[in-house]
């Protein structure tokens, strides 16, 4: 039975859960990258530290990461808003997508690449611009 406060499966956009598991794929190809369900939402981690937020998909998709190079630009399209709890004043940026939205998935890539390199440790970031699959140690 499901719960009164959930949205009914029915109403799932297929598309845009297509592009949340594309996405999620794509943050997890990262060095070190791991997942975790703080808060009970989707998040993408590099060590201890959360680069992109992935928002529970029901009728809409979400995306949070930290632009602290592009943010401004980003913040200048229609889907994106500053991030609240006062993660907006370093860089994060959310943007979200209603139901039946067509998300720019290369550009969220982009940004979730950015994110990555503005958290990921040097050492993984260097390896990551040597085209090293391999996993530095500390």
């Amino acid at each position: 039975m499901a719960d009164s406060r959930t949205p009914a499966r029915a109403k799932v956009d297929p598309r845009l859960r297509r592009v949340e598991a594309e996405l999620r794929r794509f943050a997890l190809s990262y060095p070190a990258a791991w997942e975790d369900n703080p808060w009970g939402e989707r998040v993408a981690k590099v060590g201890r530290k959360v680069f992109v937020f992935l928002g529970k998909v029901d009728t809409g998709l979400s995306i949070t990461v930290k632009l602290p190079r592009s943010a401004t630009l980003a913040l200048g399209l229609p889907f994106t808003s500053p991030t609240g709890y006062g993660l907006a004043k370093s860089g994060w940026v959310t943007s979200h997508f209603d139901r039946g939205a067509r998300p720019p998935i290369e550009v969220l890539k982009q940004w979730i690449d950015e994110s990555y390199r503005a958290v990921a440790s040097r050492k993984l970031v260097e390896a990551l611009n040597e085209g090293s699959t391999r996993v530095p140690r500390r």
